[in-house]
C-alpha cells in the first residue's frame, strides 16, 4: 500500500482499513514517547540509563535514541530468537551479557536493542506498559484511530507476512523483543496523518520536535539522503529538498515512511511481503515525487 499526500491532498492511494507492522518505522513512536516526557519535566535525553536500568555506565538516553550508545543489533545477539517470547528480565540480561561494539558516544552504529532499552524506560517512568502510554500520549492525541502497538491478538484487519515467494511468514515477537523497535501496527492513513500532525508540532511541542527531527549524529553515509539521525528519524536531502525518513523490516513485512517540509509532501509505503527492496522503494520514490 502506497499514499502520498500534498498539504491537505491526497495524490496516490485509498483510504484502506488494512494495519501493517511498521517494523523499525515504529522506532519514531518510542522516540516521540521519550520526548513526551521529556516535555513533561520527567526525565531528560542526557539523563543516564543507569537511573532505570543498572548496568549501563556512560550511556544516555541521547544516546539510545540517536544509536550512539555502542549496542549492536540484532545479529550482535545471535542466542536471541526473534520469533519466540522470551521474559522481559531474560531478555534485559541478555543485552547486558554481551559486550557493546564501541564505547557510548564513539560512534554511530544503528541498534534495535537500544530502543528496546528506550521503550523499557518510557514504562518504568510513566508507570503504564509501553503500549498503554502510545495509546494515550501519541496515537490518541494525534488521531490514529486504526493504530496499535504489540501482538494484534484477536484485532480484525490486520496483514499477515509473506516471503519473498508469497508463503505465510509467522511473526517476529512483538511484546518484548520488538517492544519500542518494530512493535507498531498502522495503515497508510493513520501514517500520514501522524506524519503531517508531528511536523506541525501539534503532538511534540518545541525544542522537543526540533530535536527529534534534526541530525543529533552523523551516520556516515555519503548518501545526502541519510547523512544524520535524528531521534527515530534518518535525516538529509532528497534532490536537494530537506526531509526525515525512515524504513523498516520485520521478519515478512518492508516498510517506508517520510516527509519532505518544504514542499509539504508526505508519502508512506507499507508491504507485507519480502520482494521489496531498498533499491525499489527509492525507484518508486524517484516516480512518485
Amino acid at each position: 500500500m502506497v499514499r502520498l499526500e500534498r498539504g491537505d491532498e491526497t495524490l496516490i492511494g485509498e483510504e484502506s482499513p488494512i494495519r501493517y507492522q511498521l517494523a523499525s518505522v515504529s522506532k519514531q513512536f518510542t522516540a516521540a514517547a521519550v520526548l513526551l516526557l521529556a516535555q513533561d519535566g520527567r526525565l531528560s535525553p542526557d539523563d543516564p540509563l543507569d537511573r532505570w536500568i543498572p548496568g549501563w555506565p556512560g550511556v544516555t538516553l541521547h544516546h539510545l535514541l540517536a544509536h550512539t550508545s555502542g549496542l549492536g543489533h540484532w545479529h550482535d545477539y545471535p542466542m536471541l530468537d526473534l520469533g519466540t517470547r522470551i521474559e522481559p528480565a531474560e531478555l534485559l540480561e541478555t543485552f547486558r551479557s554481551v559486550p557493546v561494539v564501541s564505547a557510548p558516544g564513539a560512534a554511530w552504529r544503528y541498534s534495535s536493542p537500544a530502543y528496546v532499552l528506550a521503550a523499557h524506560v518510557v514504562e518504568r517512568v510513566a508507570g503504564l506498559p509501553y503500549r498503554e502510554f502510545l495509546d494515550q500520549r501519541v496515537f490518541g492525541p494525534a488521531g490514529l484511530t486504526a493504530t496499535f502497538a504489540g501482538s494484534p491478538g484477536q484485532r480484525p484487519e490486520v496483514a499477515p507476512g509473506h516471503d519473498e515467494h508469497g508463503a505465510p511468514l509467522p511473526s517476529w515477537d512483538l511484546d518484548v523483543l520488538g517492544m519500542g523497535a518494530g512493535d507498531v501496527w498502522s495503515t497508510t492513513g493513520d501514517m500520514v496523518t501522524w506524519l503531517r500532525r508531528l511536523w506541525a508540532g501539534d503532538v511534540l511541542r518545541d525544542p522537543w520536535r526540533t530535536l527529534m527531527l534534526t541530525e543529533r549524529a552523523a551516520t556516515g553515509d555519503t548518501r545526502a539522503h541519510s547523512r544524520g539521525y535524528g531521534y527515530g528519524w534518518f535525516v538529509g536531502t532528497y534532490e536537494g529538498e530537506p526531509w526525515f525518513h525512515h524504513d523498516g523490516h520485520n521478519a515478512g513485512y518492508k516498510t517506508f515512511a517520510a516527509c519532505l517540509p518544504e514542499s509539504d509532501r508526505r508519502i508512506v509505503l507499507l508491504s507485507n511481503t519480502e520482494t521489496l527492496d531498498p533499491p525499489a522503494v527509492f525507484a518508486l520514490l524517484g516516480r512518485l515525487l
